[in-house]
């Protein structure tokens, strides 16, 4: 016997004990999926024969098995199941997770029951009780499926259960080894010409006399579904699809106007309205033959399919996360017919509940029934019936490419019952699109990325991080990314430093990577800048007004410019020396995002200097200034103190030198800005721009932007100082020698990076993305005037960089995510998923001064 079995389902083994139900289970599934009564029984009582424990444990068995229906795993239950109201509730289990329920039963001869059970081990219920569940089974059998199984399969034999062979079959709507590339097809409704002349667009030829279409590269047509009704060319419609469908060229999903034709041709009653009556008539000038294919075609239509291992799915009106693969009444009501609110609008139509704007699958979903002006992803969901039969267009959306393709409608051949409505507005009157929920962000999350897996923010962090949000940052819909911190190099061992290039370039050497370069470390403060080409694009592209010149925030989300007029003369001054340099048009974008650092730091921190850099330099050097004063009077005076004395007075006049080369150290990155032009812009990294993210270019190429920036416009935009080695052949003497004079003259130091933007080592795994080499001044505004004192700096020198280094790999792997997911158009609440995390791990305890 060969016993069919959906992939997720809940599959009852019925029959008296010692029928072999739990042998059964044990040879056809896995252990793991096999719940036994028994079992439930030993976890509430200690007692697996305890029958006095059956009600609690029917309550953890009907608990267990909701949790593994819900969660999408097949689920088999080991009990008599001989009662009716048994099956009843465990088939309720799998109507209310939309799953089909399956009745294996072993109708076992009495006398090999009752044989088994003298048999047994261990404990084993009496005879009486076996041939009482035997005879109420027999009753039943021929009732088994009222009870509302799927299907229910008989055993009667050892021998037939020897010989029996389990095979899992996937849904009818499952077709995850399908990849692709797809042309996915609004609502036609009957409009045969403007269908012919999209899929000619698309690339197909296509037979009108035949109605036959074959694409030359082997892509495959995806209908939405409501092929017919409305339309001068249901029938034409219909011809096309049933031959391209049944050649393999395509698939289809049922709409609700397929639905109520198929009644209809079943001689249901069935209201001709909404334009079912021309589709009849057509279909009465067809022979009985056409008819009748059409009625089969109908008929095993599945209402969604599932795609390119899952990660697409088709649904007429859309689908829930929680309905895809699954199959019930209720999952196919909503395929077919979306989800209402119970109200009524001003046209007396229902009001449609916005499920598109609270969806968090992964997979795209892609649906229509609600004709929309223009197609816009939502959540990962994107609307592409476009009203063809009513005067607007025929949509399809290619896939993987996802890229909308439209023809015009020939004519307007049916009157809509109200004006179509943009995509916003035809889901009803729930959140906005871009408004972004709360919950998305707050408590435990697992982000998984491209670069690095899985990565998990703790709640404290999120909590952390959503104070920062919510208080302080710049409007989240802007914040496509937040950048990652940088790990300092290995701590030197040379005399007298905390930080040498002796040990920034070995770490790449180390790990395998061989082509470094070393760029000038600006002392400024970091800068992210969405910039513009024209003012429609922020509104079109973020869905946020007011922001026409684009934006520039900090590291942690904030606003950076705190003048209004500033800000706006630094981003038009941005967009116009992009222009100039010829940027916009070799990206062929209207936006992109910089990263880069922008001075002077005084601007940023001018608080920061002068409530803690500052006033410990003036109260030092007054301090010290008097003490050496006193010392020289008590000295001059020829006294005889010793040489207690003149040590003090050295010590004093060291430090009083060490506290002035502090105060020079910070003032190095201080001036007034009284103008756009006092600032000085300097970028690194040329993050996004529309379609891309630019980590596959080198980190050169990144540099020659930011040079043809600051040819430009030279008083904005500086140049990056940098150098490019070789670790195998080159000479790191010579970036030593650069890096000595540049922090001589005042310079923090550099940032060694491969030249690769998403460096590995040998073995695959992340390196760190950068490491910065920072000179002994700026490091006495870091760690303290006198951090360079042997004491000191021995102590200093036991500093750990693991979790400083951890942290960087994994900002750096959320940050590049988020940019993929936002240059790939996914949902809004995914992009900002990122950001927010960086934000959070921005809170984990580590020493700031790294």
């Amino acid at each position: 016997m060969n016993i069919s079995i959906p992939e997720l389902s809940l599959i009852i083994m019925v029959g008296a004990s010692a029928s072999g139900k739990s042998t059964f289970a044990r040879q056809h599934f896995l252990p793991t999926e096999v719940i036994s009564s028994d079992l439930c029984r030993a976890m509430v009582s200690d007692d697996a024969q305890n029958q006095a424990a059956s009600k609690d444990a029917f309550e953890v068995l009907h608990h267990v098995a909701g949790v593994r229906l819900r969660r999408g795993l097949l689920t088999v239950v080991d009990a008599t199941s001989i009662q009716p109201e048994d099956r009843k509730g465990l088939v309720q289990i799998a109507r209310e997770h939309d799953c089909p329920a399956v009745a294996v039963v072993l109708d076992m001869p009495l006398n090999v029951c009752l044989e088994r059970n003298q048999k047994r081990e261990d404990h084993h219920p009496p005879d009486p009780m076996i041939r009482n569940q035997h005879g109420l089974l027999r009753r039943q059998l021929k009732h088994l499926k009222r009870d509302g199984f799927h299907k229910v399969y008989t055993i009667s034999s050892p021998e037939e259960a020897g010989a029996a062979v389990v095979e899992r079959i996937p849904l009818w709507t499952d077709r995850f080894d399908e990849h692709g590339p797809f042309d996915i097809i609004g609502d036609v409704h009957g409009c045969y010409d403007e269908l012919t002349a999209l899929m000619e667009k698309l690339g197909y030829h296509v037979d009108r006399e035949k109605h036959t279409a074959r694409h030359p590269e082997g892509r495959k047509i995806i209908f939405v579904g409501d092929l017919v009704d409305r339309g001068p060319g249901s029938d034409r419609v219909l011809a096309l699809a049933m031959n391209i469908v049944q050649g393999l060229k395509a698939h289809c999903v049922v709409g609700n106007h397929e639905d109520k034709l198929l009644r209809k041709l079943r001689g249901r009653d069935v209201k001709v309205s909404h334009g079912l009556a021309s589709t009849l008539e057509q279909l009465d000038a067809r022979d009985e033959e056409f008819r009748q294919n059409v009625e089969e075609f109908l008929n095993w239509l599945p209402h969604h399919l599932r795609l390119d291992d899952g990660n697409l799915v088709v649904a007429h009106a859309g689908i829930k996360q929680e309905y895809q693969g699954r199959t019930s009444r209720r999952v196919r009501g909503f395929c077919l017919y979306g989800e209402t609110t119970g109200e009524s609008d001003e046209y007396g139509l229902p009001v449609r509940a916005n499920w598109a704007a609270d969806y968090r699958g992964e997979p795209a979903v892609v649906y229509g029934h609600t004709p929309v002006l223009q197609p816009v992803w939502l959540n990962n969901t994107i609307n592409i019936d476009t009203g063809a039969v009513f005067g607007g267009k025929l949509t399809a959306l290619r896939y993987p490419e996802r890229e909308l393709v439209s023809v015009p409608a020939g004519q307007s051949y049916y009157e809509p019952a109200k004006p179509i409505q943009p995509a916003h507005a035809a889901m009803g009157n729930s959140r906005p699109a871009h408004l972004l929920d709360v919950n998305d962000v707050t408590g435990k999350q697992i982000i998984s990325t491209t670069l690095d897996g899985n990565i998990t923010i703790r709640e404290k962090n999120t909590a952390a991080a959503l104070e920062v949000m919510s208080r302080y940052a710049f409007d989240p819909r802007l914040l496509a990314y937040i950048p990652p911190t940088i790990s300092p190099c290995e701590t030197s061992r040379r005399e007298g430093y905390l930080e040498h290039p002796d040990e920034a370039l070995p770490y790449y050497r180390e790990n395998g990577v061989t082509q470094i370069i070393c760029e000038e470390k600006h002392m400024g403060s970091r800068g992210i800048i969405l910039a513009t080409r024209d003012d429609a694009i922020v509104a079109e592209r973020f869905g946020i007004e007011g922001y026409p010149l684009g934006a520039c925030y900090s590291r942690t989300g904030r606003g950076f410019f705190i003048d209004p007029e500033m800000g706006r003369q630094f981003l038009t001054r941005t967009r116009e020396a992009l222009q100039k340099a010829g940027i916009w048009d070799e990206l062929d974008t209207r936006w992109l995002i910089l990263d880069a650092e922008i001075m002077p730091w005084s601007y940023k921190a001018h608080r920061l200097i002068r409530s803690q850099y500052a006033a410990v330099g003036a109260a030092a050097q007054n301090s010290l200034g008097a003490e050496i004063d006193l010392l020289r009077q008590t000295t001059g005076r020829g006294l005889d103190t010793g040489t207690a004395l003149d040590t003090a007075l050295e010590n004093a006049q060291s430090r009083l030198v060490t506290i002035e080369r502090y105060r020079q150290a910070y003032a190095n990155y201080c001036w007034p800005v009284n103008s756009i032009n006092d600032v000085k812009l300097a970028p690194f990294h040329v993050l996004a721009s529309e379609g891309k993210a630019h980590t596959d270019e080198d980190h050169g190429w990144h540099m020659t932007v930011g040079s043809r920036l600051a040819q430009a416009d030279p008083l904005l935009f500086k140049a990056t100082d940098y150098r490019r080695l070789d670790l195998e052949v080159g000479n790191p003497d010579e970036i030593i020698s650069w890096w000595e004079q540049m922090t001589k003259d005042g310079g923090e130091g550099m940032v060694v990076k491969p030249l690769a933007f998403v460096p590995r080592n040998p073995e695959g795994r992340l390196v760190q993305p950068a490491v910065k080499c920072r000179g002994k001044e700026y490091l006495r505004i870091i760690y303290g005037p006198e951090y360079d004192r042997p004491d000191q700096l021995g102590r200093l020198r036991r500093r750990s960089l693991n979790t400083k280094r951890a942290l960087a790999i994994r900002e750096f792997a959320l940050g590049l995510e988020g940019l993929d997911r936002f240059v790939n158009q996914e949902p809004l609440y995914r992009v900002h998923q990122c950001a927010f995390a960086v934000l959070a791990l921005e809170s984990e305890p580590v020493d700031q001064r790294l």
